[in-house]
């Protein structure tokens, strides 16, 4: 497993195909898994690689919280897909100063880490179990039409709907869309999404779009109704 050389656009079109089909490396959720393949690229991927700049900005928002996301690093040659061997230049097992400490002084694995790992296995069960035992009677959901504007008429209109769809979000769903006409040869993405209120926010949706910088300008909710 691995993503060949991460430093290289082959490793990150590697990175990007994986990434098509899901939100994270591991899970769905951000866990260390994403932290050690993030820290592994050196800059930005490139705007044509749309599902790995996603993840790349979506990640680097925890940056102040990376060290509380759940799960313990792994070498970068245990993520990725399968028949891909990691050749990411300066990549190692990466561990943390108590797992450093353990290291230096058991050379056939400690009990002590397989214990934290076991315990940080249950409490993700638990709080796993916790949340699927709140059925709430109703869950808040809203209809959104959004505005999604390039910066001339020479922008890709395909690449830039492509790289929009590219977010997947828990709690969001794309529908349909539309180029509307603006001026001067110009057109505007008008695409519309069911968004779960307590999950997805006009802001979280408005920052990631605007990530692609290279194809969207601006963003703006065109109309905004509750279901």
């Amino acid at each position: 497993m691995g993503f060949g050389d991460l430093k290289s656009p082959a490793g990150l079109k590697v990175l990007n195909g994986f990434l098509s089909e899901r939100s994270y490396i591991e899970g769905f959720v951000p866990s260390q898994a994403d932290v050690a393949v993030f820290e592994a690229i050196s800059s930005p991927p490139p705007a044509d690689l749309c599902h790995a700049l996603r993840w790349y900005n979506h990640i680097r928002s925890y940056q102040n919280q990376k060290g509380s996301l759940p799960g313990v690093k792994k070498p970068l040659g245990q993520y990725g897909p399968a028949g891909v061997a990691d050749t990411t230049s300066g990549s190692a097992p990466p561990a943390n100063d108590d797992e450093d400490d353990d290291d230096d002084i058991d050379l056939f694995g400690s009990d002590e880490e397989d214990a934290e790992a076991t315990r940080l296995k249950e409490q993700r069960l638990a709080e796993y179990a916790a949340k699927k035992s709140k059925k709430p009677a109703l869950i808040a959901k809203s209809s959104l039409l959004l505005d999604v504007k390039p910066w001339d008429d020479e922008t890709d209109m395909a690449k830039l709907e492509e790289c929009v769809r590219s977010i997947q979000i828990d709690g969001l769903i794309w529908g349909q869309s539309k180029l509307v006409p603006v001026g001067y040869g110009i057109k505007k993405l008008q695409i519309g999404c069911v968004v779960e209120d307590d999950k997805v926010g006009t802001d979280m949706l408005e920052e990631q779009i605007t990530a692609f910088e290279d194809f969207v300008q601006s963003m703006d909710v065109a109309a905004f109704n509750k279901i």
